[in-house]
């Protein structure tokens, strides 16, 4: 049974709720990736995306000094490394997220799972198709 250690990437950045949301771009495009965990106190608070600085901020005319905070969707769906791909997969369909942050036994954060990477990388072609197509839908 494949796991999601055996499918996440391990440099995983965060941001802080404090930061800008330019700052949060900044990261994003030097990273190649679409989605900060928002860390404060040492643990995940949510996650900025690109998708929340264009909704969120963009689209209503905010500035670029807008804080994190302001704009990250609250709350994170997360999973443990150890836990079976299945699981993981089930947990962005029924949350329709493309972006999985994963923790170690400890709730500490050791990687992220993207279903874009899922894709490339598993022989679970039809389950990744269904979760990308759910994780679509309109909620």
């Amino acid at each position: 049974m494949a796991t999601l250690k055996e499918f996440m990437k391990p440099d995983v950045q965060v941001i802080s709720p404090e930061a800008t949301i330019q700052d949060a771009a900044k990261k994003m495009k030097a990273g190649n990736f679409g989605m900060l965990p928002v860390h404060e106190n040492d643990r995940m608070i949510g996650s900025i995306s690109d998708r929340d600085i264009v909704i969120r901020a963009v689209a209503e005319g905010k500035p670029s000094s807008t804080k994190v905070r302001d704009v990250m969707t609250k709350g994170i769906v997360w999973a443990f490394e150890d836990s079976s791909l299945a699981e993981g997969v089930r947990l962005m369909s029924q949350h329709q997220v493309r972006r999985l942050p994963i923790v170690n036994s400890q709730k500490r954060l050791v990687g992220i799972v993207a279903i874009g990477d899922v894709a490339v990388e598993s022989s679970e072609f039809e389950v990744v198709g269904e979760t990308l197509s759910e994780i679509s839908e309109p909620a």
